[in-house]
């Protein structure tokens, strides 16, 4: 997926480390001493970088930590991670999350935050000491208890049981959460949940409170199935209907979760994959905090009315795809992981195949939003080939050795990924071993769009989606048709393949030509990107004057855009159904207008 990142949705969550140690304190022994450590990682005028080390000095394990501080009026956090900072007016509190709270004697963790304004940390607490361990740290929260496990599940109900939490003062009771809501307390370490609907996906954690009234952080969270036949997918049919919703798009394009309800997309769909997390070091890692868990939505802003609060544990789109799975409990999410930008760090990822999928299935199923997501998609742009850099170091079968660790590693979550749609021989299809990676995955995600783009400046002037070959096609293998044929002759079974559609148009300018094949001078002006442009502002602004190939295309003045349409896009959804597809799946909901035509056309096609 050619255009997925921006630059200006990464400045509020990356930096780069400068030293600069800021000490609040040096490190002293006691029985069960901690100390807690400020770094400025890095400054950038209007805002700056910062890091806080707690380290366990003592000799007994704490089970969990929370720093306080203050700063000066004007600094404040903008945005955090691996801890939930809150705050009251220049009052810090930062809590630590449910992987990262218990530290054996000498052992440390870091939470890290961006901030503004050009004041330091003052009047530093852990856990109510002080954080330089000259005082004993107070009353620690209770422990995270054990991931329930599940049993006695019916239609309407299920039986949940954990083990215990540990606490220095004793643990008085717990907090059972369906879908990161409360639904009940209790004393014991066991609980029935009634009143479900059947056919339903549920995901349940639990939290400990203490005598001293503090709560722990959450357990792992179960996954549950109630039994019988659910409400199933509203628009009917059993085909896939996936799009992909950006990190991103809550910037300069001002779309969010919420767009998806007001649009009448979401009773459509049955699928959404996140886009994008970053794939790092050999891990699998957040692609933007801000959009992702922090950033906070007023409640006309919120899918249900409700705005987020300052102390809330999650907000940003994770909070918001929550909402929206209440509201619209049919509709999965994935966590989609690199795309065009974030791609190279595949091949030393999958160097360690099942460290990699460690790492990833940690990270989607972080307590604070494992209820949100329902597996992982892997966009690797391309094992064995070039896409924004090239791939030269994997071995053959470096993407089914990735695939199958990320089975391994996430059970019976949805495991799919987005794939190339180059069926020229020896192509990106022949470069990768596609046919056995197909037993691990649900459906591959066949990127059949930006064929044909002004990054061949003087054209020909070619449909970007083409739906099949004709006369005159810039390149033989580049279709649709010729793409799922090379994959099911690879062995990859139809309905393990979903149809891609691109809500957008790519067109050129300088262009004389009203059909297919004419020169141009350069890419057409795009509201974003030279060469590119939304579906929703084409429609209006050079309507459709042709087809070709299954795809539309329209010439107006010197410029020459391709694009799908509500018709053409029926047409294609005709086709995946008489190929026994698996379904259709887009890039991406913004490019739709406010009313979805698009998707509903997709929804229409696939019955």
């Amino acid at each position: 997926m050619r255009f997925r990142h921006r630059a200006a949705a990464l400045a509020a969550t990356l930096a780069l480390p400068l030293g600069g140690l800021v000490g609040l304190a040096s490190p002293a022994q006691a029985a069960t001493s901690a100390t807690a450590t400020f770094t400025k990682t890095s400054d950038w005028g209007s805002g700056f970088g910062g890091s806080w080390t707690v380290k366990n000095t003592g000799t007994t394990t704490i089970n969990s930590w929370t720093v306080e501080w203050d700063f000066p009026s004007g600094t404040k956090v903008t945005s955090a991670w691996d801890a939930t900072v809150t705050n009251s007016g220049d009052h810090w509190t930062a809590k630590n999350v449910g992987w990262n709270g218990t530290l054996a004697p000498g052992a440390s963790v870091s939470f890290g935050f961006n901030g503004t304004g050009s004041g330091s940390p003052s009047g530093c607490k852990l856990n109510g000491g002080s954080c330089d361990g000259t005082s004993v740290p107070g009353d620690a929260a209770p422990s995270a208890p054990g991931t329930p496990t599940a049993s006695d599940i019916t239609d309407t109900s299920v039986k949940l049981s954990w083990s215990a939490a540990t606490d220095d003062k004793g643990v008085k009771n717990y907090d059972v959460l369906r879908d990161g809501a409360k639904v009940a307390t209790v004393t014991g370490t066991s609980y029935t949940d009634t009143g479900l609907t059947k056919g339903t996906d549920y995901s349940y954690t639990v939290q400990a409170r203490d005598t001293a009234d503090q709560t722990g952080p959450a357990s792992g969270a179960v996954k549950v199935r109630t039994t019988g036949d659910g409400g199933g997918n509203p628009g009917g049919g059993d085909e896939v209907k996936l799009g992909y919703f950006t990190n991103w798009g809550v910037y300069g394009r001002n779309y969010h979760v919420k767009n998806l309800v007001t649009s009448g997309s979401a009773e459509k769909i049955t699928h959404i994959n996140y886009a994008f997390g970053n794939v790092q070091g050999g891990k699998c890692t957040i692609g933007d905090a801000y959009a992702d868990y922090d950033k906070a939505y007023t409640a006309d802003q919120s899918v249900d009315g409700v705005a987020d609060t300052w102390d809330q544990p999650l907000r940003g789109n994770f909070n918001q795809l929550r909402k929206l799975k209440a509201k619209y409990p049919h509709i999965k999410v994935l966590w989609s992981f690199g795309g065009w930008t974030w791609s190279g760090g595949f091949p030393d990822a999958v160097k360690n195949p099942a460290a990699f999928a460690k790492s990833c299935h940690d990270l989607v199923e972080d307590p604070r939003w494992a209820d949100v997501f329902d597996g992982i998609d892997l966009d690797w742009e391309y094992p064995n080939a070039c896409g924004l850099s090239c791939d030269t170091t994997s071995a053959k079968n470096a993407f089914s050795s990735m695939m199958k660790a990320m089975r391994a590693e996430f059970g019976n979550d949805l495991v799919t990924a987005a794939v190339t749609a180059d069926a020229s021989d020896g192509g990106k299809i022949d470069a990768a071993d596609y046919g056995p990676a197909a037993q691990y995955i649900d459906w591959y995600n066949v990127m059949t769009y930006d064929f044909f783009g002004a990054w061949a400046k003087n054209g020909p002037t070619a449909p970007h989606s083409p739906l099949t070959s004709y006369d005159g096609i810039p390149q033989q293998g580049f279709n649709s048709a010729e793409a799922i044929a090379r994959f099911k002759a690879k062995g990859v079974p139809a309905d393990k393949l979903l149809l891609g559609i691109g809500f957008y148009g790519r067109g050129w300018t300088g262009v004389t030509q009203s059909a297919p094949g004419g020169t141009a001078t350069g890419p057409a002006a795009g509201t974003y990107e030279a060469g590119i442009e939304d579906y929703k502002v084409l429609r209006n602004s050079c309507p459709a004057t042709g087809t070709v190939a299954g795809t539309a295309y329209a010439h107006c003045g010197t410029n020459w855009w391709s694009y799908d349409t509500p018709a053409t896009v029926k047409s294609k959804m005709d086709w995946a159904e008489n190929q026994g597809l698996g379904g259709a799946f887009f890039w991406e909901f913004s490019g739709d207008t406010a009313n979805g035509e698009l998707v509903s056309a997709i929804d229409s096609g696939l019955k």
